[in-house]
């Protein structure tokens, strides 16, 4: 039977394993101004569970923006399409930076629609990450495996 509720080990597990960055957006923990949440990638509301699997980092902006969300709109078709979802799906299939690594952009409807409706090419985070990306910071290198 799944927990009931996200236990420090289970926080711990699923930072690690997402290298303390946003499973979304790729946003570090050690550069955010509040602490990371443990979301659910199909949402409590949807059925989903505390099972590891169904759990991912996410900053509160991701976070926020994804709420129960399971589909969004395209933005260069204007159709439905599912979300991104970090056990299921390889980041590099859906995702690409542009030169200086500050925009994500989608290579796919899910990406695209990932992208749009979690809003991260937000302007705050857009420069966060040209600052870091001048000082070496980003990406992360320990998600650098997945471009």
């Amino acid at each position: 039977m799944a927990s009931q509720r996200i236990t420090t080990e289970i926080r711990k597990a699923v930072s690690d394993r997402a290298h303390f960055c946003c499973e979304y957006c790729w946003s570090q923990e050690s550069f955010a101004t509040q602490s990371f949440s443990i979301e659910h990638i199909l949402s409590k509301y949807h059925g989903g569970d505390n099972d590891l699997n169904n759990l991912a980092l996410a900053c509160q902006g991701c976070n926020g923006h994804k709420h129960i969300k399971r589909q969004g709109l395209d933005p260069a078709t204007g159709q439905t399409a599912r979300l991104f979802h970090p056990r299921k799906d390889q980041w590099q299939e859906h995702f690409a930076w542009n030169d200086d690594f500050s925009v994500m952009m989608g290579l796919t409807d899910i990406g695209r629609a990932t992208i749009a409706e979690f809003k991260i090419n937000r302007q705050g985070l857009v420069n966060l990450r040209q600052a870091l990306y001048l000082l070496g910071n980003h990406p992360p290198k320990a998600m650098l495996g997945r471009l």
